[in-house]
This record gives structure tokens, C-alpha cells and sequence, in this order.
């Protein structure tokens, strides 16, 4: 898809029409989007929002419009234009991630805010509780942190003499690095793996680390997910194969971009549920009486033809669990 009919699709608004449905749509309620990533990053993502949404009645740009703000993975940014959504009063803003949830948090206490977030939301202080959030939060948790066990516990499996991992986290998103940080290095002392840990928050950067990584003779890398990292799907799995390293990751994007292994909960159906929440505020349920969401999906994804040129064998036992094995 070009960037421009990409753009058209996502900016939530038709540009034509005739006059009585532009009358209609300039009474619809609007939904801010805030996002710290690019448009691009999140198309199949967004896709899912807006099918939660049809599912309960709205459609972008027939009864709702969606008005979105991109922060180009500059973080710095999410507070002015958190800002900007609520001067423009929108009627619901929706979060994914926890910078930009943070940011709306700083920036309005009535305004309802559905988010999509990994991280605990009452460890952050998002809400008071999982089924009576309270106040204007609501939304989706999705496994994230507490599959890092399970997620070394697979590679090591696919890669036996794995002893020494590489964890790559992006240290701007300090939230989800320091709880990743927690569970990974946990995981690995109980499974007798060596751990070291390589910062990237730009392209880069990425590239500077798996060039170390490749060079200090790591046995597999395990890549944190951020909302920085999991849209870099396919520069981590063309350096993955160009240094021969697996390499875990928690969506299956990675083993779609041609990646070897990932595990973790289908990020496509988490939005799709926010939408649904979404719809349901606009319906006129409070924030404080949706119970947050617990996504539940989660998936072990396995691409057969990356393990073959790495020279690994899949056993039977990880082909057996496996939701999917692409070829």
C-alpha cells in the first residue's frame, strides 16, 4: 500500500461526499487517536479497531470520525499533542502503549480514555483496579512481561546450547524496559542462561547492537516489546538472518517479516477489543463501569524456512504446540 492512499485510510475523515452526508458527519462524535509511533507502523492494528468499532455500530466516517496524532516515535511529543485532542474535545481518546497513555493521563481527568497496554494498569496508576477501574481509564491488558518465561523457555528449546542471550529493550520507554528487565533476567537465573542487555531507540541503533551482539558471539537474542520495536519487524529478522542469530519476539509479525520464533497475545485482537470498548463508551457506558479487558489470546508462532537457514531443527514437542508454522 502507498504512504498516501495509507494516509487517506487512516486519517478519519473522507475528503468528499455529498453535502447531506458531510451535515451527518459534522455531527458525529470524534475519537482521538494518539499514537507515539507512525501510521505505517500499525495498519494491520488499526484495520482491527476499527472492525471492534463496526461491531458495535460505528464506522469512520459514516456515524464517527477518527482524528489521529502521530508522535514519529518522539515521545517528547505525546503531551502537546494529548493537548491538542482534548482543546478539540473529543468525545473518547483512545492509548495504545504507555507513553501516550501517560500522556493523556497528565492531560485530562472527564475526557473518557480507552488504552491498549501491556504494562500493569494499577501497578502505573492508570486505574484503581482491574474491574472497577474508576474515573475516565478503561481498556485492554495483554500479556506481555509475564510470557518472558515461557518465550526463553521455547527458544531454549529450538536452540539447545543456548547459554548466553542478548535482551534488546528500548530505554527510552523506561515502564515496559524496567518490567521487562525484571521478569527476563528472573526467567533466565532459573533456567541457568546469561543475560546482557543492549539499549536501541533508533534504526540505528538496532543495527549498532546486533552488529555487538553478533561479534560478542551470543547464542539468541530475546527482543523486548515496545511500540518502538515491535513495528521494526523487519529490520530485527533481515539482521537476525544476515549475523545467523535467533531470535525471539513477542508478535507474529516478526515471523510474518521472515523472524524464526515469537510468542505472545495477538496485538490485532487487543485493538479489536478496544474498538468494541470504544463503541460502547460512545453508547454511553462510563469508563469506570468497563471492567479493563484481559486479552487472553496468546500465540506460538514458528517460520520454518528462517529456522532451516539457520541450520536448526524444530522438535516435535515446539511443532506441536506451535498455533501456526509458516513455510
Amino acid at each position: 500500500m502507498r504512504r498516501r492512499e495509507l494516509l487517506t485510510m487512516v486519517g478519519g475523515m473522507a475528503v468528499a461526499g455529498p453535502i447531506a452526508g458531510r451535515a451527518q458527519l459534522s455531527t458525529s462524535p470524534v475519537i482521538g487517536f494518539l499514537d507515539s509511533r507512525s501510521p505505517d507502523a500499525v495498519v494491520n492494528r488499526l484495520r482491527a479497531f476499527h472492525q471492534g468499532l463496526k461491531e458495535v455500530g460505528y464506522v469512520d466516517g459514516e456515524n464517527v470520525s477518527i482524528l489521529h496524532r502521530w508522535a514519529e516515535n518522539r515521545l517528547e511529543l505525546l503531551p502537546t499533542l494529548a493537548a491538542d485532542l482534548v482543546r478539540r474535545q473529543v468525545a473518547v481518546m483512545v492509548t495504545p502503549g504507555a507513553p501516550a497513555t501517560t500522556a493523556a493521563k497528565a492531560g485530562t481527568t472527564t475526557i473518557p480514555v480507552a488504552f491498549i497496554l501491556s504494562e500493569d494498569p494499577v501497578k502505573h496508576g492508570f486505574v484503581a483496579s482491574l474491574s472497577r477501574p474508576g474515573g475516565n481509564f478503561t481498556g485492554v491488558n495483554f500479556l506481555s512481561n509475564e510470557l518472558a518465561a515461557k518465550r526463553l523457555e521455547f527458544l531454549r528449546e529450538l536452540v539447545p546450547k543456548t547459554a548466553r542471550i542478548a535482551v534488546l529493550v528500548n530505554p527510552v520507554e523506561t515502564m515496559r524496559t524496567t518490567s521487562t528487565l525484571q521478569e527476563v533476567e528472573a526467567a533466565a537465573r532459573a533456567i541457568g542462561l546469561e543475560v546482557k542487555v543492549f539499549n536501541a531507540n533508533t534504526h540505528q541503533e538496532i543495527d549498532v547492537a546486533f552488529k555487538t551482539i553478533g561479534g560478542e558471539q551470543h547464542h539468541a537474542v530475546f527482543v523486548a516489546g515496545t511500540p518502538f520495536l515491535n513495528v521494526r519487524v523487519v529490520q530485527l529478522a533481515l539482521l537476525a538472518m544476515f549475523y545467523r542469530l535467533p531470535v525471539v519476539h513477542g508478535l507474529r509479525e516478526y515471523c510474518e517479516a521472515g523472524g524464526l520464533m515469537s510468542y505472545g497475545s495477538n496485538l490485532a485482537d487487543a485493538y479489536r477489543q478496544c474498538g468494541v470498548y470504544v463503541g460502547r463508551i460512545l453508547k454511553g457506558t462510563v469508563p469506570a463501569q468497563l471492567p479493563i479487558l484481559q486479552s487472553s489470546k496468546v500465540e506460538l508462532i514458528i517460520n520454518a524456512f528462517a529456522a532451516r537457514l539457520l541450520g536448526l531443527n524444530i522438535p516435535q514437542t515446539l511443532l506441536v504446540s506451535a498455533d501456526e508454522i509458516i513455510d
